[in-house]
């Protein structure tokens, strides 16, 4: 499915169901948590795709109910003049997960086959070497243990449209809207191009890439998350039973007079 596919209209969803759907599937991924940390797994997880196809989205619900130790977010900013002197990789191998971690990737080493290229960030060498080498880093990953799933979130044009919009009009979300979202906007077909090239080199047996269907967000996030789940064999791992101590007697202690403390001004 290209970005210019159109899927056929579908009716919303709920908001009571959906909201129902994502409790259970949270449910899940707090045992799948449990299980990477019972099992030393270390789990890589890239979320790639247009501006405003709704990656931000998927990720805040995956990581919501989860410990933030375990389950962790890298979403790196432009690199900084020496990073841009290092291996391109070199950064991200940083940001990988330890045994009993699993870390999602808010955009990522890719950046180097689509939005670099696309915006003129790199030469033509570093994007041919780039998509020659990339296949290989990934199998290196894949046989040093770590379980790498790839997430491509496709969001047609007029639903991009929509979301820009609604952007550039709501103050909460202005901020999502950066300069290279903007020229990107006006580069869909070239970006159609560099995504197609992508693919043809790195959607490869070993980690193969997840194309999610992003024009209905809530849709979006309960497939993508539900897919996620079924990747990793996962058992639920037993609680430690826990017996709450009794509280310690308070005889002999005096509490400090009210009046000393500085308290918030009640407002709400």
């Amino acid at each position: 499915m290209s970005d210019d596919f159109v899927p056929p209209p579908r009716p919303k969803l709920k908001r009571k169901f959906y909201e129902s759907e994502l409790a259970d599937l949270q449910e899940e991924l707090v045992r799948l948590q449990r299980w990477i940390k019972h099992r030393g797994l270390k789990v890589v997880v890239i979320f790639e795709g247009r501006d405003a196809a709704g990656k931000g989205g998927v990720i805040k619900r995956i990581t919501e109910r989860l410990n933030p130790r375990v389950v962790r977010v890298v979403a790196l900013g432009t690199p900084s003049d020496r990073e841009k002197t290092q291996w391109w990789f070199q950064r991200y191998v940083a940001e990988l997960p330890a045994a009993g971690e699993m870390v999602l990737f808010d955009r990522s080493w890719y950046n180097r086959g689509v939005v670099e290229p696309v915006m003129g960030f790199c030469t033509q060498e570093e994007y041919r070497e780039f998509l020659r080498s990339c296949p290989e880093f990934e199998r290196m990953l894949i046989r040093s243990g770590i379980i790498l799933i790839k997430y491509w979130f496709s969001v047609s044009d007029a639903e991009q449209e929509r979301r820009f919009q609604a952007r550039i009009n709501d103050p909460t979300k202005r901020w999502k809207l950066s300069t290279v979202d903007v020229e990107g906007r006006s580069r869909w077909v070239e970006f159609s191009k560099a995504k197609d090239i992508l693919f043809a080199h790195t959607d490869i047996k070993q980690a193969p890439w997840y194309v999610v269907n992003a024009d209905n967000k809530k849709r979006a996030r309960l497939n993508c998350i539900a897919h996620l789940l079924e990747q990793i064999p996962y058992e639920d791992v037993p609680w430690d039973d826990i017996e709450l101590p009794e509280r310690q007697s308070g005889v002999g202690y005096v509490r400090p007079p009210i009046t000393d403390q500085t308290f918030v001004e009640e407002r709400f």
